[in-house]
């Protein structure tokens, strides 16, 4: 259910889905490629994963779609470290035609791609990895204020995204309290929250210096 280098003996996942799986390595949990996974999951065939050293232990089954389990509504937590958030401001953005557009054909020009987009009435964040980043900030930010003329342009430096998966989350009541009252508790501020349209995956960017206590204070709260 999460790194055992940062959680002390972590839950073994029984069962989870492809979906699932997918958004947890994709956050860091990088157990299987997904060229191995994505041929068989087409054709429907279940995914045994085993201990070579424990073979009698059932592991874990990859699964095509299974019943959310309501008692226990998520599979994972897994994160990564070193990202950088430009949060853009400006008054009606959200009537103007082709900001954000503008945003990321910036990013285009400059060869970045980007992890995450989220966005409100009057504002935008654009979230970079800090490999993709590179020394560019200051030519980012050059370049989004003469295109897009913003009202104000903050840059967020040291920031980790933590990802909460689990297909029984979009069904079950109190698990976003739950995160949140977690962090809260463990004194750790949350500067990004976003939440997918699948409803399996909430996604918080957070300061890097608390990702591990992040983690295991999310992990407490559902274990």
């Amino acid at each position: 259910m999460a790194d055992p280098r940062i959680v002390k003996n972590p839950m073994q996942i029984r069962k989870i889905t492809y979906r699932e799986l997918r958004e947890l390595s994709y956050m860091g949990a990088s157990v299987l490629h997904e060229e191995s996974v994505f041929p068989v999951r087409n054709a429907g065939i279940p995914i045994n994963i085993k201990n070579t050293n424990s073979p009698s232990d059932p592991g874990t089954l990859i699964v095509k779609d299974m019943e959310p389990d309501f008692n226990n509504p998520i599979k994972g937590i897994a994160g990564k470290k070193d990202f950088t958030v430009i949060s853009i401001e400006k008054a009606m953005m959200n009537s103007e035609l082709g900001f954000c557009r503008k945003v990321l054909s910036i990013l285009e020009q400059n060869c970045i791609s980007f992890e995450n987009m989220p966005s409100g009435i009057d504002t935008v964040c654009v979230v970079i990895s800090d490999a993709q980043l590179k020394n560019k900030t200051e030519i980012l930010v050059d370049e989004i204020k003469r295109t897009c003329n913003p009202d104000s342009i903050v840059v967020h430096p040291n920031m980790a995204l933590i990802a909460t998966v689990g297909n029984g989350m979009s069904s079950n009541k109190g698990v976003a309290a739950k995160i949140f009252n977690s962090l809260s508790e463990s004194n750790i501020n949350i500067r990004m929250i976003d939440q997918g349209s699948s409803e399996i995956n909430i996604l918080i960017g957070i300061e890097t210096d608390d990702f591990e206590k992040a983690i295991n204070s999310i992990y407490k709260a559902f274990v």
